[in-house]
């Protein structure tokens, strides 16, 4: 694996962050989008997955999950963590997703939770290409967008859902849902964005 724009302060922290991400269900991360994944079994992949637990609860319920995390550590503690059958996880990162595109792979639904942020406005820019290009026919991105200051050790950028929207829309994609909701891990200066764009 190499260093990953982004991914700075993820790996030497990588077992407490994973429990961190774990404390937290899938089911109260995700409420505001949980009504927009299609019944099972879809493709889907979590993009920037951490330690799994998306990708897991989206295996779970029956669907085809790849799992792409760039961070050696917590590849590993997302993998150790959660071995099911249908959940792969592979070493790729954005903007580029080079090993997805590679592949050929196309996604029903594509989630990056609390991954944008990380990348700067040129690679927003190159991400929103990769990400279209891996969207099936009618698919849709599911995406967290997270607003406050920079924790100390991390490489962040303000962004925002209007700069989302408008980058989608250079693609094809539209915007279908937008909700704003606080944050889930109690920062009071913190708060998130929880938005889907569509093709077609």
């Amino acid at each position: 694996m190499t260093a990953v724009s982004g991914t700075q302060g993820y790996g030497e922290n990588a077992a407490a962050l994973a429990d961190q991400y774990e404390s937290i269900a899938f089911a109260d991360v995700h409420r505001d989008v949980a009504h927009l994944i299609p019944a099972a079994p879809a493709r889907i992949a979590d993009i920037g997955a951490g330690s799994g637990r998306d990708a897991a609860a989206l295996a779970r319920m029956g669907h085809a999950v790849v799992a792409a995390e760039p961070t050696p550590e917590l590849f590993q503690e997302g993998r150790r963590r959660h071995a099911l059958p249908n959940l792969e996880w592979v070493d790729d990162a954005l903007p580029g997703l080079a090993v997805l595109r590679e592949q050929g792979r196309v996604f029903d639904v594509i989630m990056l939770t609390a991954v944008w942020m990380h990348l700067d406005a040129d690679e927003r820019r190159q991400g929103m290409e990769a990400l279209a290009a891996l969207l099936a026919p009618r698919g849709q991105i599911l995406m967290s967008l997270r607003d406050g200051p920079v924790p100390p050790g991390r490489r962040m950028f303000e962004v925002s859902a209007q700069e989302t929207i408008a980058l989608a829309a250079g693609h094809g994609l539209s915007s279908h849902h937008l909700a704003e909701r606080e944050d889930m891990l109690d920062r009071a200066d913190v708060r998130w964005s929880f938005l889907g764009l569509r093709r077609g």
